[in-house]
């Protein structure tokens, strides 16, 4: 009779099924998304918190906290005498990585009528500085990227406070936009709250066919209204909105920052293909 083999010790056998059953590596694993990125609207109210406190530093510490890699300001320049810039853009960049794109016409302002953009990586190709209608000094800016290799055209404003002002706000963006079929994005302060065909609003969105919903964002204390926007053309560009509810953020300003994820590859696949309608 033959003599059997002895068994495998604990210690054998674990070695032996490491070997057999390896773990998974992590080139095994999908790769993350290289197609999105954050995208963000922040209305800064000019540095001052809701405890009336003046700090630049503060508004900074939040923008770090986004993580963004395309950012609109809105409010980032004195509003009466000379529009100076408030924030430290060098120390900014230091601390994100965010470009300021040089839309001010005075030499030590930040953005046109207010609104500033900055982005991560990329090239500016196009600025369009836009005074819109209305009974206040209003403005947007229109900022054609280039991101990863793909054409993006980028609207940051803020609107009015009226809504016979806003729906003639709206209407000068579509006509902007009309211009060029180009995958857009509109970030911004729109000081709109209401929904459905009371809204100012509503002509964006038809034209744009994008949901009418977004988080509220103001009061940073306790958000009830909706005033800020990440509106995007064509369908799926823009998603997961998100107002970023920090405890910096809600003494910062009087508005929180909304966040959301840009899809590139959405970009990319409809880039000059589609079109975005005419105003009526």
């Amino acid at each position: 009779m033959q003599a059997r083999a002895p068994a495998p010790s604990s210690s054998s056998a674990l070695l032996l099924s490491n070997v057999e059953d390896p773990e998974p590596h992590d080139t095994d694993l999908p790769p993350p998304p290289m197609s999105l990125l954050t995208i963000a609207s922040y209305n800064v109210h000019k540095c001052v918190g809701t405890d009336r406190r003046f700090s630049p530093a503060r508004v900074t510490e939040v923008i770090a906290e986004l993580g963004a890699d395309l950012l609109a300001l809105q409010e980032v320049d004195r509003r009466f005498g000379r529009r100076i810039g408030l924030l430290d853009m060098v120390e900014l960049e230091r601390r994100t990585g965010l470009r300021h794109v040089p839309l001010s016409m005075i030499p030590q302002g930040q953005g046109w009528h207010g609104n500033a953009l900055l982005f991560r990586e990329g090239e500016v190709t196009s600025i369009r500085r836009l005074s819109l209608p209305g009974g206040e000094p209003r403005g947007a800016a229109s900022v054609e990227l280039r991101l990863r290799g793909v054409r993006l055209r980028v609207v940051a404003t803020h609107f009015g406070l009226l809504k016979q002002h806003r729906l003639q706000q709206c209407g000068a963006i579509l006509e902007l936009l009309a211009q060029e079929d180009l995958p857009t994005l509109i970030l911004g302060d729109l000081n709109e709250w209401r929904v459905g065909r009371r809204s100012s609003l509503l002509p964006l969105h038809q034209s744009l066919r994008c949901s009418q919903f977004s988080p509220a964002t103001f009061p940073s204390r306790l958000p009830l209204l909706p005033l800020d926007r990440i509106l995007g053309w064509p369908r799926g560009l823009v998603r997961d909105l998100e107002a970023h509810e920090s405890a910096l953020a809600r003494v910062a300003s009087d508005h929180l920052p909304l966040k959301a994820q840009l899809d590139l590859e959405v970009a990319a696949v409809h880039g000059g293909t589609g079109l975005v309608p005419r105003a009526a």
